[in-house]
């Protein structure tokens, strides 16, 4: 398996935290030296280690902004 390089740009948001430090966060990065995207995943504390996650453009991003300003909590 090829090895995966990422490089957190912005950190948007910690959005929950667990009780072994992993955090949830909203992540502006580029992977393997492409173009950043938006993320949310699990990090580590010292964010070596990450859990599965969402990759979003900053279109899809916008439309899941638009999606949710619509929802009725």
């Amino acid at each position: 398996m090829p090895e995966l390089k990422y490089e957190i740009l912005k950190t948007i948001a910690i959005l929950s935290e667990s009780p072994k430090g992993w955090k949830k966060e909203l992540n502006l990065i580029s992977w393997n030296g492409r173009d950043p995207k938006y993320d949310i995943r699990d990090w580590s504390p010292d964010h070596e280690k990450m859990g599965k996650g969402v990759t979003l453009s900053h279109e899809e991003l916008k439309e899941l902004k638009q999606l949710l300003n619509e929802i009725d909590f």
